[in-house]
């Protein structure tokens, strides 16, 4: 049939008047199918949980045709119950007393719309092939629409600071008073929900607790999901643009890699028609997070769950109707289950992709190597149960490489943050990794630091033009030189460290010998004994206070038992970085020995070696300080320079150990 008003018209798919003596027999026969609109037949007993509540605020919305209808009428005035099929079909039950008017004939006008947009639309257009999206996401866009989120700012700070002087639609009134289109509608009552409104985690686990009204969620702040989700459709609802409540299953707080889902949905959101098609958010998601070890909810803004493109939404988002994915071609449950899961922070830092794409991953001769590629260079770090350890992450231009190593047999827990743009790194990636067999022999040291080996980042910090570009090192006879570039006014350091044996951190420094060659600084560095040791650089700024900053380091792999080492010479402060020590490298002389020594020493009037006696050194055509020096009675020896002529006071440049008798 149809109504006409005004010579407008109203389009009803069914009217269905039962009179008062009817009453109980029409609750009965439709009191079940208070199904969300647009959701399919109920499957796995149906919508349990989140959905049950889903439908009870939708009862709770029907009764009231403008928002506060339900609260002004008598318990025994007119009821009015709506319900949909999954094709979009709509069936209006309406009960009142007998010979009354019934209200449906009153209320249909454009002015008084049931659920409808501002123009009339009496119920919500179902999605189709012009609202699917590619599958999988084609690196475009994170949003489902062309934003410039520039364009909001003055917008969201006008929306996060209104309050709530009244009821509901006074809220949507304030809110709408800076925006101009039904996109700064949504985005208003978006910026608000998720500014306002806290995660109630103790009714989350409340299956049976009933579902949130708008005025309780305005006077506590608080709700669960699909109280997030009710409230953002009756907000847009009430600003005149057309939204949907969506359930589901979810990849959200308590998820484990590689589980199933079955049963009950756990989670809701929302689909908001916008420029001719749907679009998703979820505003529970977008408000904030819950704190894993402390169950605590924190208000934290996640803008990526605005308009979030369909393609990436389904990587944490199942509906149980596959249409609401707005995806061709839709996902199956098992592809939801075993897909990567990427979170959200994975794409608001830049991330592009990551191997492998599934969520666990089994070991390959002791080893598991995953790399990620990022739009921009980014940081990375990584913890494998709990530590930063049995790994070695290297950082490239646009991404990084992780090779893990798990030290047991088992399974373990690999976690992957990245910095992005700013100061706090943030959980992007999460795999179980299934270790069958553990290689003893790739055993890295304790202090092996992420990054490893140079990159972007190691320029960025005045380190240029590295001699080993790769991050590990091997030697066959446990000595190496490492050189690189250093930009002007930069100070660099670098110490040595094992996990057994003579390095401690007195002597760390000890096996590392620092020259300056022009531009260029070279390390020298030679192992006490085989094995893999951690060589980390360090750099600051001369002209600035402060502490060395850490840059990177290299994995050092040596597996000559014969290499026995000593530490080179103790170096003091006097010793300038232009400076070259030619002989002896190394810091322990033998007994009753004449040593020869050779160096450049830059800047200074006279040098010379003092042990039991004191030997002066020459300064030869080269530019080099020559001499020797005999050991015997001597415990240690020192080289020392005097800087001005017409001073008398000599400086301690080095300091060597001699071998007791």
């Amino acid at each position: 049939m149809e109504l006409k008003k005004d010579s407008n018209a109203v389009s009803i798919d069914m009217l269905l008047i039962v009179h008062s003596e009817k009453r109980h027999a029409a609750q009965g026969a439709h009191s079940d199918r208070q199904a969300d609109p647009g959701a399919p037949p109920q499957r796995r007993g149906g919508l349990q949980g989140v959905g049950n509540r889903i439908r009870r605020w939708q009862k709770l919305e029907r009764n009231d045709l403008h928002g506060n209808l339900a609260e002004k009428q008598h318990a025994q005035q007119t009821q009015v119950i709506t319900s949909y099929d999954n094709q979009g079909t709509q069936l209006t039950v309406e009960v009142h007393p007998q010979d009354a008017m019934p209200q449906l004939l009153k209320k249909f006008s454009l002015a008084k719309r049931l659920q409808g947009d501002k123009n009339g639309n009496t119920r919500a257009r179902q999605p189709g092939g012009k609202d699917a999206h590619a599958y999988p996401w084609d690196r475009s866009s994170l949003k489902s629409m062309p934003l410039d989120l520039r364009q909001f700012e003055k917008l969201d700070t006008y929306a996060s600071q209104v309050t709530v002087k009244s009821g509901l639609d006074a809220l949507v009134s304030d809110l709408l008073q800076e925006a101009h289109s039904d996109l700064e509608r949504v985005r208003a009552i978006w910026i608000w929900i998720c500014h306002h409104i806290e995660y109630d985690i103790e009714a989350a686990q409340e299956k049976d607790r009933q579902a949130f009204k708008p005025t309780t969620i305005l006077q506590t702040q608080k709700t669960n999901c699909d109280g997030y989700a009710g409230l953002f459709e009756r907000m847009c609802r009430i600003a005149g643009v057309q939204c949907m409540t969506v359930p589901g299953y979810s990849k959200g707080f308590g998820y484990q890699p590689g589980q199933s889902f079955s049963g009950e949905f756990d989670h809701a959101w929302n689909a908001v028609f916008l420029e001719g098609r749907w679009h998703l958010v979820d505003s529970t998601w977008g408000s904030g997070l819950v704190d894993s070890t402390t169950s605590k909810f924190t208000f934290l803004y996640n803008e990526f769950y605005f308009l979030t493109h369909p393609a990436l939404f389904i990587e944490d988002h199942f509906p149980d109707n596959k249409n609401w994915q707005l995806l061709k071609p839709p996902q199956s449950l098992r592809q939801f289950e075993n897909n990567m899961y990427h979170k959200s922070e994975f794409y608001n830092k830049g991330m592009l992709s990551a191997h492998p794409q599934t969520s666990i991953i089994k070991t390959v001769n002791g080893k598991v190597t995953v790399t990620i590629e990022s739009c921009t260079p980014t940081l990375f770090m990584f913890m494998l149960n709990g530590k930063q350890e049995h790994g070695l992450l290297s950082l490239r231009k646009n991404g990084m490489k992780l090779d893990v190593y798990p030290p047991t047999v088992g399974t373990h827990k690999l976690q992957i943050f990245a910095k992005g743009n700013s100061e706090i790194y943030s959980s992007v990636l999460e795999y179980t990794l299934k270790c069958h067999y553990a290689d003893i022999d790739v055993r890295l040291p304790a202090e092996l630091h992420q990054p490893v080996g140079p990159s972007w980042f190691s320029e960025q910090m005045g380190i240029t033009k590295p001699s080993h570009p790769e991050p590990v090192i091997y030697t066959s006879d446990g000595r190496c030189s490492v050189s690189f570039g250093v930009e002007e006014g930069i100070s660099v350091l670098a110490s040595l460290h094992g996990d057994d044996g003579p390095v401690t951190e007195e002597t760390q420094r000890r096996y590392v010998f620092q020259l300056q060659r022009e531009k260029r600084t070279e390390l020298k560095v030679q192992l006490p004994h085989a094995g893999k040791f951690a060589l980390k650089i360090f750099v600051k700024k001369r002209q600035e206070p402060g502490n060395y900053v850490f840059v990177f380091n290299y994995l050092l792999c040596c597996t000559n038992s014969k290499v026995n080492w000593p530490m080179f010479p103790e170096s003091f402060g006097n010793w300038g970085q232009d400076n070259e020590l030619l002989e002896p490298l190394s810091g322990v002389l033998p007994a009753n020995h004449n040593v020869p020594f050779k160096l450049k020493l830059h800047g200074v009037a006279k040098a010379l070696v003092k042990g039991q006696d004191t030997w002066p050194l020459t300064l030869n055509r080269e530019g080099y300080w020559e001499g020797s020096c005999n050991t015997a009675g001597c415990q240690e020896v020192y080289v020392m320079v005097l800087e001005n002529a017409n001073h008398n006071f000599y400086s301690y440049i080095l300091k060597y150990k001699v071998n007791a008798q």
